[in-house]
This record gives structure tokens, C-alpha cells and sequence, in this order.
């Protein structure tokens, strides 16, 4: 029988839903099925792949996408484990189109019936948002309250908080719940500011669904084995625990998760204090990766997450346990690391306070980390004053001056006051077009000096994007979708036409994944047996590589990169070829060629550069 995707519908200003069905084999999944509805009705797609609910693990992540308030262009996000719920309702696919005319929240529930039952009731913003536990996590109280007791198996509820209403960067966030009780493991669709465009273009809240429907998921263990057996000559739990290591615990390194692994080995490639770390020698960095990091930030880490082994899986059953836990605050690199060193702060206790602050108003941690740091620097900096900002005092941004816990401490305070001030839109602060915009606004008044400290890239007319927080030239690449790791983020050097080479077959190989809800920290043999797996249950292997090089080409067709506007995403690519040639010893004639490059004529060099890592993206992601 001819295998379909099943799309609900629902319109959310009239409550109306439908049941579409796109033939497998046309469509594969959440990611080429949402690219096609977004074209159509510009709609918010939540689903997951055709795998959801097997035994292969991490293959129930839930995927979102759209076209992004914050970047501008097709967007990408997903969420841990919420896919396992999802799957209950016996689609594999929800597309949200129309606004509410109030804010409202989506019910769906599929208990033993043919139909799933839909329902959109209107939620006082302001009023939930200040109750219990505040912003987001209130809001998902708030749904749970409502109709948890409708639900006969646990739902799942989709939420978001005060920054999906002020700015572009709101987040959408979830908790595995467990015997009726919402757990503190939160997962996140941050990239991309999905949250915000469910709110503000949808006029949903929240979203709580759950249901009892029963497919005929693939949960044959000893064929699954045979196929992993005859790749890698190991049963398939052996191969995943073997590729997820890094995220559950290395012995070599005595840690574990993306905090851990990354900390203990950035050394002198370690960001802080807004970039400006790029400036420095070598062993000053070394002495701030050991002094703050090795012997602090880390070391905390350790003692209290990674020796109890407080950790945890994101609500699907997996090897990983990749929810790095201390009490209610999961430890994850890339928002400790924006929210963290970037923003000047190196101690878990003021982390926690600034990670979990941005957390409840339901901000892309990353995307307000820098931000936040760019804005610390202004004020330390002198280029804006407090009461421009709305906030009292100025963060510390020097080595000589700074105590670990102390003035992390007060680093962070500065931090929650800069959130509430954009959150609340006090002095100057105005995100809600965006801060690239917002950047500009600057500019035009005071100065390029006031966007030069901002590291962002650009897309189209408003659309920007922080960083992935490692220094490779990569994270800056002009690529379709920028912010996830549809680039390559390696540490080494590449001739940038490569790197663009490079980026092109990353992104292909992340949408392998994504377009099958698989977790890319299972990538270690997903990227390459979820065609196989295809090609056996489906027999549509090559129809399935064939469709991901269309996928991605027509992405990568509305791709809109911006020339780096800021000063310093020039110097974060110059600092990086220098640190090869002088800290790696790396004397390839290409990249000696580039620093005598930036050395003669810096502008011309970078814009060559940007062109040339241009230039092999688009030679690589051609339809045919």
C-alpha cells in the first residue's frame, strides 16, 4: 500500500482544520514537505519523520520550519524527544496558517477516536506570563491546568514567553511530562525565532497535544541489528553508544555533553568578553581558558553534574542522556557559552541566573547571548550610557579587574537588567524589528562605530543571525540557513571556495537527518544509513539522496547572504588565519596568501574572501 504523510491543517483564526496526504516518494518529510507548504500559505510546520517511534534512537525529534521573523529567509529549527508525543496523534505533520484574533492556545487530542479533536481557547498573555513560575514555564503550567486532565497518555505542550511578542528571537520550549507531572528538563526550538512567529503571525501561545493512536512503527530489533551488524560489524546500541560518547561522557576527558567536551579542549580558541578575546596573544587566552575555565567554570561543571551523574534524556529513551542537569538548569555549551564568557561571565552561579532569566522570557539563548554581550561592551565602552539602556552600572570587561565569582556575578546582573530592559523597551532598546536593524537605527545616528562590535550575519534587508559560538571562519559563512550546523564548524583551515564546498555538503548531509527527525547527535551513522534504512523499508534509497540534493538546492536558490556588515566579523576571520599560521604552524601556502591579503588591503581581502566561500556554495548546491 502507497505510504503517505499526513498533514493536519488547523486555521488558526477560525478554528477550521483539515487532513491532507502527500504521497512518500513526492514528499520524505517534515523538512521538503515544510518548504513546500511555507511557499504556499507561509505557514508554521511542526512534525516529524517517517521514523518516529521505531527503535532506531534519536529519531523522534520534533522539527519546525518556516520562514524565520529573525533571519527572513526558510528556516530549520527542532526539538528533542517532543516528537514521540507527537507521533501519538497519527500524523506526521501539523502546518499552522491564519492568526488568532486573540493569543490563544492550540489543543489537539487524538484518544481512541478517528479525528483528532481540535480546539483554540484564548489565554491572557500578561496575566499568565506573571503567575507561578513565570513567562514560558507559566504558560505551560498554564495549558497543562487546563487540559491535562483530558489526556489519557501525557501530552506534550509547546510554549513560549514574553519575547515572542517583543522581539524576533523568541524561542519555543517544552518539558517531557511524566506521569502527570511536567519535568524541569527543558528542550528547545530556539534558532530562528519560531516563537515569535508562532505568536505574533499565528497568535498561539501555546500548543498541547498528545493522543493515543497506534501506527505500525518498525521496532524489529534483530533485522535492525543485521543492517548495523553488516555496515559496522556491531549491533545498532553498540554503534549509537560508541557515536554518542561526546554527549554522555568521554573518558579521556573525564566530562561529558556539549558544555564539557567543548570547554575542556577550546584552550586558546576560547571566546569572551564579546570576541574581543580575538585580540589577544595566545597565552593570555590560555591563561583564561585555565584560570576561568579549567579551574572554575568547568570544574563546577564537573563536581556537580558529571560525578552524580545528573543527567538526563530529552524525553525519548536514549544512550545519550545528553540533558546535562544541575537542579532546574540544564548545562548546555552554546547558551552557558553566549550567556557565559562571551558575556563576560565564567561562574555556574551567575550563569544559572542569567541563563534561566532568559530562559523564562523564552529568548534564543545564543541570539540575546550576543546581543547582550555586544550591548555589555557598548556600556563598557562608553559609546551608550545605562540610562540609555535602561539598565544601572557597567559590566566589567577587563582581565586585571576581574574576580571569577564576584564580578561574574555582577556581570550577570547587568545581563538580566539588559533582558528586562529589552523585554520592557526601556531607553533606546527596540527589538522588535530585529537587532540588526535596531544596529543600524544606531549607525545612522552615531556612528558605524556602534555595529562594529556587533558579530552577526546578515540576510536579505532586516534578517541577522548570532553565531554558532566556535572561531572558525565557517559560522560566518553566506550560506541559505546560517545559526544551525548547515556549515562546516571545523577548527582547521580550509582555502574559503572549499569551505563553501565544505558548507554545501554539510548542509546536505544535516538535512539527511532533519528531514527524517533524526538528532544530528546521532550523526555518527545516521547521516549515512538513514538512506539504507530508506532503501529497506521504503525501497526508496536513491529517490531519498535525490530528493535532499533537490531539497537543499532549492533553499539554497532563495539564499539572500548579506556581505559581513560588521568590523569584527572581519577581524573574528583575519585573528583566525593568524592564530594557524603563528599558534598551529600551519605554513599552507593558500592561507599565507590570504594574511598578506588582509595585510595589504583588509576590506578588499575580506570581500574577496566572503565571494570565494560564495562562490563554492553555489557551485555545489546547483539543482543539476
Amino acid at each position: 500500500m502507497e505510504t503517505q504523510l499526513k498533514v493536519l491543517f488547523v486555521h488558526a483564526g477560525s478554528a477550521f482544520y483539515r487532513v491532507d496526504r502527500f504521497k512518500v516518494g513526492d514528499f520524505f518529510g517534515p523538512v521538503d514537505l515544510g518548504l513546500h507548504l511555507a511557499g504556499k500559505y507561509n505557514s508554521l510546520n511542526i512534525g516529524t519523520g517517517l521514523l518516529a517511534g521505531s527503535i532506531f534512537p534519536g529519531a523522534s525529534r520534533l522539527i519546525f520550519n518556516g520562514f524565520s521573523p529573525a533571519w527572513g529567509g526558510f528556516y530549520i529549527s527542532s526539538m528533542g524527544g517532543a516528537g514521540l508525543v507527537f507521533d501519538n496523534l497519527g500524523i506526521n505533520l501539523l502546518s499552522i496558517v491564519g492568526k488568532a484574533p486573540v493569543p490563544s492556545i492550540l489543543y489537539l487530542n487524538r484518544d481512541h477516536a478517528e479525528e483528532i479533536d481540535v480546539e483554540i481557547v484564548p489565554v491572557e498573555l500578561n496575566r499568565v506570563w506573571q503567575e507561578g513560575r513565570r513567562g514560558l514555564y507559566a504558560m505551560m503550567d498554564h495549558a497543562f491546568t487546563l487540559f491535562g486532565e483530558r489526556y489519557t497518555t501525557d501530552p506534550r505542550i509547546l510554549a513560549v514567553g514574553p519575547a515572542a511578542r517583543e522581539t524576533d528571537i523568541g524561542a519555543i520550549a517544552s518539558v517531557p511530562i511524566q506521569r502527570g507531572r511536567l519535568s524541569r528538563v527543558d528542550t528547545w526550538a530556539g534558532r530562528g525565532g519560531f516563537g515569535s512567529k508562532l505568536l505574533q503571525q499565528h497568535g498561539i501561545a501555546a500548543v498541547i497535544y498528545g493522543g493515543s493512536f497506534i501506527d505500525e512503527d518498525f521496532r524489529d530489533r534483530k533485522v535492525a541489528d543485521a543492517w548495523f551488524v553488516d555496515k559496522y560489524q556491531k549491533k545498532m546500541a553498540a554503534k549509537d553508544i560508541e557515536s554518542t560518547t561526546k554527549y554522555r561522557f568521554d573518558p579521556k576527558l573525564k566530562t561529558g555533553g556539549t558544555f564539557g567536551v567543548n570547554y575542556s579542549t577550546l584552550a586558546g580558541r576560547i571566546l569572551f568578553f564579546n570576541y574581543r578575546s580575538i585580540y589577544l596573544q595566545e597565552q593570555e587566552r590560555l591563561d583564561v581558558h585555565r584560570k576561568f575555565i579549567l579551574d572554575h567554570y568547568l570544574r563546577q561543571f564537573n563536581e556537580e553534574t558529571i560525578e552524580p551523574k545528573n543527567q538526563k534524556h530529552c524525553g525519548e529513551p536514549c544512550a545519550a542522556v545528553c540533558k546535562k542537569m544541575r537542579g532546574d538548569f540544564k548545562k548546555d555549551y552554546e547558551p552557558y557559552q553566549a550567556l557565559g564568557p562571551l558575556s563576560g561571565v565564567f561562574d555556574q552561579r551567575a550563569a544559572e541566573k542569567l541563563n534561566h532569566h532568559s530562559d523564562i522570557y523564552g529568548f534564543d539563548a545564543i541570539s540575546v547571548g550576543g546581543v547582550v554581550a555586544w550591548l555589555m561592551e557598548c556600556l563598557a565602552e562608553e559609546h551608550l550610557s545605562p540610562d540609555e539602556l535602561g539598565v544601572k552600572g557597567t559590566p566589567v570587561f577587563d582581565l586585571e579587574a576581574f574576580d571569577v565569582e564576584a564580578t561574574s556575578m555582577h556581570n550577570a546582573d547587568i545581563g538580566i537588567q539588559l533582558l528586562d530592559a529589552i523585554i520592557e523597551k526601556r531607553g533606546l532598546l527596540d527589538l522588535s524589528q530585529g537587532a540588526r536593524k535596531f544596529a543600524r537605527h544606531l549607525c545612522r545616528t552615531r556612528g558605524t562605530q556602534m555595529r562594529d562590535g556587533f558579530v552577526y550575519t546578515a540576510y536579505a534587508r532586516k534578517g541577522w543571525m548570532v553565531p554558532n559560538q566556535y572561531w572558525t571562519p565557517g559560522v560566518l559563512s553566506p550560506m541559505s540557513i546560517m545559526g544551525k550546523y548547515y556549515m562546516h564548524y571545523g577548527k582547521d583551515f580550509l582555502p574559503p571556495r572549499e569551505l563553501g564546498r565544505f558548507d554545501a555538503k554539510r548542509l546536505r548531509g544535516e538535512l539527511i537527518m532533519d528531514n527524517l527527525g533524526c538528532c544530528r547527535f546521532h550523526r555518527g551513522w545516521a547521516e549515512e544509513m538513514l538512506p539504507d534504512i530508506m532503501g529497506s523499508l521504503f525501497d526508496l534509497r536513491d529517490e531519498y539522496l535525490q530528493n535532499n540534493h533537490i531539497t537543499a538546492s532549492r533553499i539554497s536558490s532563495r539564499n539572500a547572504s548579506i556581505y559581513w556588515e560588521s568590523g569584527r566579523n572581519i577581524d573574528y576571520i583575519e585573528t583566525f588565519l593568524k592564530r594557524q599560521r603563528d599558534v598551529e604552524g600551519n605554513s599552507d601556502p593558500e592561507l599565507l596568501k590570504w594574511i598578506d591579503r588582509f595585510a595589504g588591503d583588509r576590506e578588499e581581502a575580506a570581500l574577496s574572501y566572503w565571494y570565494e566561500i560564495h562562490k563554492g556554495i553555489q557551485e555545489s548546491l546547483r539543482e543539476f
